[in-house]
């Protein structure tokens, strides 16, 4: 029996496709994809995600094609399931051009523990008693 496709090996070979050629246009990675991959059985839905990109983009953003690639599997269309893997390639290579990665440390601002750690420092020591505080302080180590 041969072994099935699955939604995260389609996209790694759209990876692949982009990077033997990064200036290829997105119309044509989903054509390659839908000629390589249309002769065979459509992936299951059962494990519908594609490998984590966190460090990358929001997974609102890498994640973003997975309903197109979602209906295309229920529809049995080939030309779905690659249109959602080019969006959501298209998200993981866009989202650092234009807004950083998000592992990158300039974007501090979204750490909100730190943004609040100095209000949450005053807020504490006003409201919350010495002995509990401590308390609390003895436990968390």
């Amino acid at each position: 029996m041969a072994e099935k496709t699955s939604v995260s090996d389609i996209f790694r070979r759209a990876l692949e496709i982009r990077q033997a050629n990064p200036d290829a246009p997105y119309t044509d990675v989903k054509k390659q994809i839908v000629s390589e991959f249309s002769g065979g059985a459509l992936p299951t839905t059962d494990s519908l995600t594609i490998p984590e990109y966190d460090n990358i983009a929001p997974e609102e953003d890498w994640t973003a094609g997975l309903p197109v690639v979602l209906r295309g599997i229920q529809n049995d269309d080939w030309n779905d399931v690659a249109l959602g893997i080019i969006i959501s390639l298209e998200q993981v290579e866009n989202y650092p051009k234009e807004s950083g990665r998000e592992d990158d440390p300039t974007k501090d601002w979204r750490n909100r523990g730190k943004r609040i750690a100095a209000e949450q420092e005053k807020v504490l020591k006003e409201w919350m008693p010495d002995d509990l505080m401590a308390m609390a302080k003895r436990n968390v180590k």
